[in-house]
């Protein structure tokens, strides 16, 4: 094949098949890599931020690793040493960013324990508290705009119920549901994390609010799509209403939704610290308030680091999940 028939056919317009497919595979996959880059970079400025605040915070660094810890040059010296506070800043710097990549959050003096395995131990509780919620607020926000979108009255009521739930504190909400369920009816237990029951009061304290604000704004982007020119051809097919709403009009509102709840979502993982502590269970609520009280500095490091890894993976889920809700998002080459 002579160098004129190679370059014509490089030259010559994809097939429609070619132009479906490649294209578009290749900039999906480019955009969901720019947003996994995005929220690497937004890990890596959490993480260079808290070796900052350690280094500008008023006071030697010494002091505020050992907290109220009885100062001993044995201590001293470990400390030094593990921190490199004797090399050059940015070797520090570059050791601190060595130690967080694999894991490493040091040592708590106070508890004379590795901050790593501390944090780990508490992870699940917290995690699995924080999911159920957030499965709590996207059934509530589906139930309600779905039952709801486009009839007068339900959407008054439902409207009047979401008011209170976003007006009320988790822990409030949590201590009216310990009353009731708990401590009246005895339905479930008041504390710990044993069986699945006792995740059910701390899941709705803590979605509730959250599903009310996504159900609110689920509900307008349902009614918006309820009178775009789809929906009467939908009918014109003889679908339901239940089926218009699920299967077509929901894809249409969801959008807005999934972008407040990926907002909101850190929301929930400070949230869990105080209702944690409100149906005394295990996580890191108790590990961060403990911390905190102490003043125990690398535990508080490690916590919120790792809050920040939690909440960028989330974020960047939600913003991969933008791709396939919406196609238009997807730039085409």
């Amino acid at each position: 094949m002579d160098v004129e028939n190679v370059t014509a056919i490089r030259q010559a317009p994809a097939s429609p098949v070619s132009r479906r497919l490649f294209p578009v595979r290749g900039t999906l996959l480019s955009q969901i890599l720019g947003r996994v880059g995005s929220g690497i970079v937004v890990l890596w400025a959490a993480v260079t931020l808290s070796f900052v605040s350690l280094h500008i915070a008023p006071g030697d660094i010494v002091d505020l690793l050992i907290g109220e810890q009885i100062r001993t040059p044995a201590v001293e010296a470990a400390i030094r040493a593990e921190w490199g506070l004797d090399q050059p800043l940015y070797s520090q710097y570059l050791s601190y960013l060595g130690r967080i990549l694999h894991g490493d959050f040091g040592r708590s003096y106070i508890l004379q324990t590795d901050v790593s395995s501390l944090v780990l131990s508490q992870l699940l509780p917290t995690l699995k508290l924080t999911a159920a919620a957030l499965v709590v607020a996207v059934v509530f926000a589906v139930v309600s705009a779905v039952a709801t979108a486009g009839r007068r009255w339900p959407r008054r009521v439902a409207g009047g119920l979401e008011l209170v739930l976003i007006s009320t504190p988790s822990f409030w909400l949590g201590i009216v549901l310990l009353f009731i369920f708990s401590f009246t009816l005895k339905l479930f237990p008041v504390a710990g994390d044993r069986t699945f029951s006792a995740l059910v009061l701390p899941a709705l304290a803590l979605g509730l609010s959250l599903g009310a604000v996504v159900g609110q704004v689920l509900r307008e982007g349902l009614e918006r799509a309820l009178e775009e020119p789809f929906a009467l051809t939908v009918r014109s097919w003889g679908a339901s209403g239940l089926t218009l709403r699920l299967r077509h009009g929901l894809r249409h509102a969801a959008l807005p939704a999934v972008t407040l709840t990926g907002w909101l979502v850190g929301g929930l993982l400070s949230g869990a610290v105080i209702t944690e502590q409100v149906f005394g269970r295990p996580g890191l609520g108790k590990v961060t308030v403990d911390a905190v009280l102490g003043k125990d500095l690398p535990v508080v490091l490690a916590v919120a680091i790792l809050s920040a890894f939690i909440y960028v993976v989330l974020s960047t889920l939600v913003d991969v999940l933008y791709l396939f809700l919406d196609p238009r998002l997807r730039s085409r080459a």
